[in-house]
């Protein structure tokens, strides 16, 4: 964990750090009184708004309206956590509520920067209540297909932490930001501070990047290219216009952005994504390529599969994308690094799902970070690639542990469920039921240097019964060859 604190930015300060001087529009909730003290008459909290307000110039802990990130409008909310520490109270639920109904109501892609340490304890249960406020309005933005996107700041913990910014779809962290459901007064004295860090929750797969500073605006631009919806800033989307020029805050009507204003509007279909182009592998200097012509046995595809030359995912993805931005982890704790998830935007700046096997054994973790991407592309009408390329899934005690079956069945589901196009290609091997999960019905492509088998020849063998001197010819039988795929019907073409 870095040894210093990262200089807090105040709530406008991060808004303009994305958006420009120029780039914001504020708006404000219909008001709302409170009684003296707020709704618990809790002593000396209107003295404490005052000098809150004082201090900062806001007069709550939220600040949001419309404005535009690189070349793309979306809703900004911004904590400010000088703010009574950035904390929930019933107005900022307010102003909460208010962001998620404005991004419904003109179809934007909602960006939070969140600052927070959690509910206010002066409102009691009123402030914890808000919680409860938030995620239904995020329910609704995710209804209508419509993107969320959070920017951790320091600190981010409590309440804010479990609704505004772990519930995003996107979470991105500033690095060194104190990040955790715990804060720092309330976790276990000999707590590892790692764990509720930046750094730390990127590397248990509950942040998908920690950016700096001054990467952050072209990397959320690329975010919201990729998760749309597909409008640049200059079409001005349905209620977007120009704002007062004077900087006044725009007041929302009461009812103007009620929760049922928009109702959710499903997604076209997009066109499938283009099937990658085979890659050619590397030859010793006196072996001439083989990439041209198709295995003649299953033996022979097998080893081809096999070759540590072959071309893995990394340089597929490489080929295909000109941006690609990871989704990192499976939001309980685990990662694969042998799982390749994210968006990408291609040369001509439309935008694919991926997940991409490395070629290694699929953990349960990757099975799991799989299906929230499949399911995220699907629910903001992005088409998928699958790249295949695994002996198998993780089979040993710890994969059990971890729910193997359960996270295969998840991922098996995701694809079945999915109302987008799944284009797959089977780069390598093709192991199993660990690789099938992540095969389109109908629409999966091979290479020449693949294979796809229910079992490994090997394996087939042994349960057989069989001398290691009739694998070859096991894996003849077994029809895993690129060729035998097309002929069974399970791949629709080889490519290269």
């Amino acid at each position: 964990m870095p040894d210093e604190t990262p200089a807090r930015m105040t709530a406008r300060e991060a808004v303009t750090l994305l958006t420009g001087p120029a780039g914001f529009a504020e708006h404000l909730p219909p008001p709302r009184e409170l009684p003296a003290d707020g709704p618990l008459g809790w002593a000396g909290y209107d003295a404490a708004r005052e000098r809150a307000r004082t201090r900062t110039g806001e007069e709550e802990s939220v600040v949001y309206g419309t404005g535009v990130v690189g070349d793309r409008a979306c809703v900004l909310l911004s904590f400010e956590f000088g703010f009574l520490g950035g904390s929930l109270g019933q107005r900022t639920g307010d102003r909460l509520e208010a962001a998620y109904a404005l991004a419904l109501t003109r179809r934007l892609p909602l960006l939070a920067l969140v600052a927070t340490g959690g509910s206010r304890m002066q409102e009691g249960m009123v402030a914890l209540t808000q919680l409860q406020r938030v995620a239904a309005a995020a329910t609704r933005l995710r209804a209508a297909g419509l993107p969320q996107i959070a920017v951790v700041r320091d600190p981010t913990t409590g309440g804010g932490w479990a609704t505004v910014g772990a519930g995003a779809d996107v979470v991105l962290a500033l690095p060194g930001a104190q990040v955790g459901f715990a804060g720092s007064r309330v976790r276990p004295a000999d707590a590892d501070p790692y764990a509720y860090s930046a750094e730390g929750q990127f590397a248990a797969g509950q942040v998908d990047a920690v950016v700096p500073a001054d990467e952050l605006a072209a990397t959320v631009t690329h975010w919201l290219r990729a998760l749309g919806p597909h409008v640049a800033a200059g079409a001005q989307p349905s209620g977007t216009g120009p704002h007062d020029p004077s900087g006044a805050p725009e007041a929302d009507a009461p009812g103007a952005d009620a929760p049922d204003a928009a109702p959710p509007r499903p997604h076209d279909p997009p066109p499938a994504a283009p099937v990658p182009r085979a890659l050619p592998v590397p030859s010793a200097p006196a072996v001439p390529s083989t990439t041209a012509r198709l295995p003649e046995t299953g033996r022979e595809a097998v080893a081809r599969a096999r070759d540590a030359r072959r071309p893995r995912a990394e340089a597929y993805l490489a080929d295909y994308f000109a941006v690609r931005l990871p989704l990192h982890g499976d939001r309980c704790g685990g990662t694969d690094p042998g799982l390749l998830c994210g968006f990408g935007l291609r040369a001509d700046g439309s935008a694919v799902a991926y997940v991409a096997q490395c070629g290694t054994a699929t953990r349960p973790a990757g099975y799991r970070t799989a299906a929230r991407t499949i399911r995220l592309a699907d629910r903001l009408g992005v088409p998928v690639l699958t790249l295949v390329d695994t002996p198998g899934a993780a089979n040993d005690a710890e994969a059990e542990r971890a729910g193997a079956g359960a996270a295969i069945a998840e991922t098996f589901a995701a694809i079945a469920a999915a109302r987008v196009p799944v284009t797959t290609l089977v780069i390598g091997e093709g192991g199993s039921g660990g690789a099938l999960a992540l095969a389109a019905p109908g629409n999966t492509h091979v290479t020449a240097d693949s294979y796809f088998s229910v079992i490994a020849p090997e394996l087939a063998a042994a349960i057989l019964k069989r001398p290691p001197s009739e694998t070859g010819a096991t894996a003849d039988q077994l029809r895993l060859r690129p060729q035998d795929l097309v002929d069974l019907g399970f791949a629709r073409s080889i490519v290269g």
